[in-house]
């Protein structure tokens, strides 16, 4: 199965889809209108685009520039739901300073949530499991031990905001996103009854890249030793970059092949996405499609890849 590329992420009430350069945002507004916006988006490396192309680093580069743009689609489609019943005009000079205070507080926002998930996902599991040294003297037993505490720290994270009300809902236009790229990538038409008897579970899916990082994680600190407590703090924050860009080529190469072997690594993944998506309702499916078509054309690659008939 030869990948089509797309990617997505879920936002409030509607799903964003990107293909290359390209990404559109699908918004089914208080109305019920879908709004579609599409525009380009330009990655943080600027004119160094060739870093987002060499295997092991573009990962790191990947990683940076979705968060950025999940933060930007997910501000704007909650724009639509503001509690304010008027909005003021805005001069063009105001409108200028908003835009580039934005600009920052998405930044900091980027920032905010980088070092929040490595204290919680890197640093606590290692303190976590520091408690066993008088126990367990082995530094390998005890670093296989933290890996495991750690992955238990994601799932339980995923379990405890799945209770929210939003989040479930977000959950579910996750799910109608991987329906719709699943739809594709099997060579069906991209229609709505399609769509939902296809599969919410897809190897490329952010939530295996971020399972991948935190098996990988395990296996470089288990062969990374180092004796004082501050190193081994600074070794599981300096290896995070490595871990990432070997998880993006292991999560490309799944959505690229049937092998067996990629096809069980990817399984513990596909599994914690029954977790982070649920079965979507014929509305969000709606939504999921016309973000992809404002991106993608679906017929197009469905003609090369699977043959099908030009009348799809």
């Amino acid at each position: 199965m030869k990948s089509s590329n797309i990617g997505g992420q879920a936002v409030l009430e509607g799903i964003m889809m990107k293909h290359k350069d390209e990404y559109a945002v699908a918004v089914r507004k208080p109305d019920g209108e879908i709004i579609v916006e599409k525009d380009t988006y330009r990655s943080i490396v600027g004119n160094a685009k060739k870093l987002t192309q060499i295997p092991f680093i573009r990962g790191i580069f990947n990683f940076i520039d979705s968060m950025v743009l999940g933060i930007k689609t997910l501000t704007f489609s909650a724009s639509f739901f503001e509690e304010e019943e008027e909005q003021k005009e805005l001069t063009q000079e105001e409108t200028e300073k908003q835009e580039k205070m934005e600009k920052w507080l998405m930044r900091g926002t980027v920032a905010f949530s980088v070092v929040i998930a490595v204290a919680i996902f890197m640093v606590l599991p290692y303190f976590l499991s520091s408690f066993l040294e008088s126990r367990i003297p082995s530094y390998h037993v005890r670093t296989v031990i933290e890996g495991f505490i750690r992955i238990g720290i994601f799932i339980l994270y995923v379990l405890l905001i799945s209770r929210m009300k939003d989040i479930q809902r977000t959950f579910m236009y996750h799910g109608a996103e991987h329906k719709c790229i699943n739809c594709i990538e099997h060579g069906l038409p991209l229609t709505v009854e399609n769509v939902r008897s296809s599969s919410r579970q897809h190897k490329r899916c952010g939530t295996s890249f971020l399972f991948f990082v935190l098996a990988i994680s395990i296996i470089l600190l288990f062969l990374i030793q180092v004796e004082s407590t501050g190193m081994r703090v600074l070794v599981r924050i300096l290896l995070l970059p490595v871990i990432a860009g070997i998880s993006y080529e292991v999560l490309k190469l799944a959505g690229n092949t049937d092998n067996p072997v990629i096809n069980v690594l990817s399984k513990p993944g596909l599994a914690i996405q029954k977790l982070t998506t649920k079965e979507p309702d014929d509305r969000m499916i709606e939504v999921a499609i016309q973000a992809v078509e404002a991106v993608f054309d679906w017929r197009a690659y469905e003609r090369e890849n699977f043959d099908t008939a030009d009348d799809l």
